[in-house]
This record gives structure tokens, C-alpha cells and sequence, in this order.
């Protein structure tokens, strides 16, 4: 019997703890809800009115943990609001334009202020007088090296034309017979040295030229207006076609190194370079011009020895077509002006390049030899008259006092000259300035 009742009172232990959580589950649901209706009611009033302190009054009072929960959500609210007034406040003072005056800063510190901003302008403006300086003195030495490698011309010319006139008072006969032999024997050209003399014979006899100091003078100037020479027409790239040069020129010219030389100055101005290996005879032509083109930065397409030159033409422009390049550089064998199979091969080049690509080779570029003097005028012509040569290029003129073959070719083929060489140096290849020229030979 006792037993019944001790079982009995562990059951009615077990279902009035049962009952008890059943409660506090149930109240802790009610308080929950409650505090969910106050957050709203607080939520309405902050909006209604930002000045509410967001308490309620004691008929509507919520339970201890509702309200704390209520004023945790506030609290969060504000530090969101100021979070956000602040990084406002940063965003507007980082877009502020310089120079604006800060309503917050003191006058110490505007004056700091205006003197950080007047720094700032000196070393703009010093910067700014740097770099002109740099870039005058960048073309002060490129036309001192100039004129060094002018020096053996600028002597046979002027300094021989100094010491004819040296003492004399008036413009004979005699004295314009010495000035036609100095011409001549500078390489000007015949053709060229006829025409200064006569132009200077018809002065003196209209008594425009009385004195000889004034012959030099107006050498200068008649020489100028030879070397003032218009463009020879030729075709030009359509947008995103490779303008295509094909160099031509006797052996032992240079035109390999004068091609590599080319790539360098091409790529300096930010162009990107094909080279093109048409010089399939001579004996290591090839390995030669990709030497050239490692050091430059350009890529070279070749075939091996001995294969036929307007294939590799061909293969050459149809590679600088689809890799987007904007110049390709033809190198050729050299070849002797008088030798007519030789010439042929190159109109052949010229055809196949025409075909494969529309108006290529767009220009043609002569590579003399201004040590040979008068014989590079012939040359010129040959070359001219069998492919059409749309430039002149000069080298080794610093190695001669022969330059005065530039004013021959100007004056009689009325070709221009594009560059002349003046040193070894990769960047030796200068782009020919006729009024540079004068000034290095007569100044």
C-alpha cells in the first residue's frame, strides 16, 4: 500500500514539472510577441516623430526583456545613422576641390594650406621647364654629333670656298673658274656645280653680286632650294594594312645594318616592325638581319639559304598582315645597277609583293654609298628607272668628304633623300633635315 502511494507521488512530480515548463514556454512565447508589437510601435513613432525618446506609457508598459530588447534595436538604429553622417562627412571633404577654403580650418591653417598648394605649383612649373630643357638638350647633342660626322664635307666645301675668297675684293673670272672646280671636285655633280655658276655668273653681270664675301651666301642659299625636293607619288596602306618598304641597293652599301637601323627609329616612335629576309645569295644575310632583329625588338621571316626571294616576300607580308604590324622592311641582295638579270629578279619581288598585298611595296628606298661620289648619281638613276625609287638613303657620309653628292641627287633626280648615316651607332640613321644640312656645312 505504501508503495501505491509513493509511485502515485512521483507521477504527480513528473506531470506538475511538466505543466510548470509548459507554462514558462508559453509566457516566454506571449513576452517574445509582445516585445515584437512594442518594436513596431517604437519604429512608427521615431518615424512620425525624430524627436520621440522612444519610451511608452505605463498602461502599455512591456515586460523587462522586451523593453531591453527594444532598446538594444534603438541604440543600433543610431550608431547606423551616425556611421553613416560620418562617412558622408569624409566623402564630401575627399571630393572637395582643392583651393576651396574650409569653413572649419583657422587662418594658421589656411595659410599652411596655401602654401602647400604654392610648392606644389613651383615644382609643376620647374618639372615642366626640365623637360623642355631636356628635349633642347636631347636636339642640341643629336645636331653637334651631326655635324661632327658633317666635318670632312663642311672642309672640302667652306673651308676651301673661305680661303678663295680670303683678300679679295671683287668677283672675276678667274675666281669664278676656282669656285666650279671646288664645286666639281666636291661631288655636287656636274649637272649641279653648271647650274650654281650660272646663277652666280647672271647675278654678277646684273651687278647684283659685287663682292666675294657675298658668294657664299648665295651658294647657301641656291643650294637650299636644290635640297627643298616635293615627295615622288606612291602608294599608300589602306587603315590596317603593314606599310610595306622594300630597301634595294648595290653590294656593300650597308643595307642590312641600315635596315636594322630603320627597325630601331620605327620602333622608337612606338610602330610595331616585321623584317622580311628577301637576301636569300649572300652568305649569312639571314643570320645577319635576325641578329638585327633580336637587338631591336622585331620579328624576322625568312626561309632557308638559297630559296626564291618573292616567296619569302610573300610569306613575309602575309604574316604582317594577320599579326597587325604596322611596317615591314624588305631586305634584298645587292645587286650591280648594270647587271640586268639581277635587276629583273627585283621587278619580280615588286610583282608578287603587288599581289598579295593591293599598292605594295608602297615605297622603295635607295641605299647609297657616299663614299662613291659621282657613281652613286648613276646608280640612282638605274635603280630609278627600273623600279621607281620613292627615297634616298646616304650612309657612311661621316666617313667622306664627299657629301656633297646629297645636293647632286636632290638637284638631278629630283628624288628625296630620307636619311643619311653618320656614325656606327644604332641610332646613328638620322632623318634627313635639308635645312640641318646647310647649317652643318656652311655654319
Amino acid at each position: 500500500m505504501g508503495l501505491f502511494f509513493k509511485n502515485r507521488r512521483k507521477v504527480k512530480k513528473k506531470t506538475s514539472k511538466k505543466v510548470t515548463k509548459d507554462v514558462a514556454n508559453k509566457g516566454h512565447l506571449e513576452s517574445s510577441q509582445k516585445a515584437f508589437a512594442n518594436k513596431q510601435e517604437i519604429i512608427i513613432e521615431d518615424q512620425d516623430s525624430p524627436e520621440a525618446t522612444g519610451t511608452v506609457s505605463d498602461s502599455n508598459a512591456a515586460p523587462p526583456d522586451a523593453k531591453e530588447e527594444s532598446d538594444t534595436h534603438s541604440n543600433t538604429k543610431a550608431r547606423k545613422k551616425r556611421s553613416l553622417f560620418f562617412r558622408k562627412k569624409a566623402k564630401t571633404d575627399t571630393e572637395r576641390p582643392k583651393g576651396l577654403d574650409h569653413p572649419e580650418l583657422t587662418e594658421k591653417e589656411k595659410d599652411k594650406q596655401k602654401k602647400r598648394e604654392d610648392k606644389q605649383k613651383d615644382r609643376d612649373i620647374t618639372g615642366q621647364k626640365k623637360a623642355k630643357k631636356d628635349v633642347k638638350d636631347q636636339k642640341t647633342g643629336i645636331f653637334s654629333r651631326f655635324r661632327k660626322g658633317m666635318s670632312k664635307t663642311r672642309s672640302a666645301i667652306t673651308g676651301r670656298l673661305d680661303r678663295l675668297f680670303l683678300g679679295k675684293k671683287e668677283i672675276t673670272e678667274d675666281l669664278l673658274d676656282e669656285l666650279e672646280e671646288i664645286l666639281f671636285t666636291s661631288d655636287i655633280g656636274v649637272a649641279t656645280t653648271q647650274a650654281l655658276i650660272d646663277s652666280v655668273r647672271e647675278k654678277v653681270s646684273r651687278k647684283e653680286l659685287k663682292e666675294p664675301e657675298k658668294l657664299k651666301s648665295a651658294l647657301k642659299d641656291h643650294i637650299s632650294s636644290f635640297l627643298e625636293v616635293e615627295p615622288v607619288p606612291h602608294q599608300k596602306p589602306a587603315p590596317g594594312e603593314p606599310r610595306v618598304i622594300m630597301v634595294v641597293g648595290v653590294n656593300g652599301v650597308g643595307k642590312t645594318t641600315t635596315i636594322g637601323k630603320l627597325a630601331y627609329n620605327f620602333k622608337s616612335q612606338g610602330q610595331k616592325v616585321m623584317l622580311a629576309a628577301a637576301d636569300t645569295f649572300r652568305a649569312a644575310a639571314i643570320e645577319q638581319l635576325e641578329i638585327w632583329g633580336e637587338r631591336v625588338g622585331a620579328e624576322v621571316i625568312s626561309h632557308k639559304s638559297g630559296s626564291d626571294p618573292s616567296s619569302v616576300v610573300f610569306d613575309a607580308i602575309a604574316s604582317a598582315v594577320s599579326k597587325n604590324a604596322d611596317t615591314l622592311l624588305i631586305d634584298t641582295a645587292g645587286r650591280l645597277h648594270t647587271k640586268k638579270n639581277l635587276m629583273d629578279e627585283l621587278s619580280k619581288i615588286h610583282r608578287v609583293a603587288g599581289k598579295k598585298l593591293t599598292g605594295a611595296p608602297h615605297e622603295i628606298w635607295l641605299t647609297l654609298d657616299a663614299t662613291t661620289g659621282q657613281n652613286a648619281i648613276s646608280q640612282a638613276e638605274k635603280f630609278n628607272e627600273k623600279l621607281g625609287i620613292t627615297g634616298i638613303i646616304l650612309t657612311k657620309l661621316d666617313g667622306t668628304a664627299k657629301g656633297g653628292i646629297v645636293v647632286g641627287i636632290s638637284h638631278q633626280l629630283g628624288i628625296p633623300v630620307k636619311y643619311i648615316g653618320v656614325g656606327e651607332q644604332i641610332d646613328d640613321l638620322k632623318e634627313f633635315d635639308a635645312q640641318d644640312f646647310i647649317t652643318a656645312i656652311f655654319d
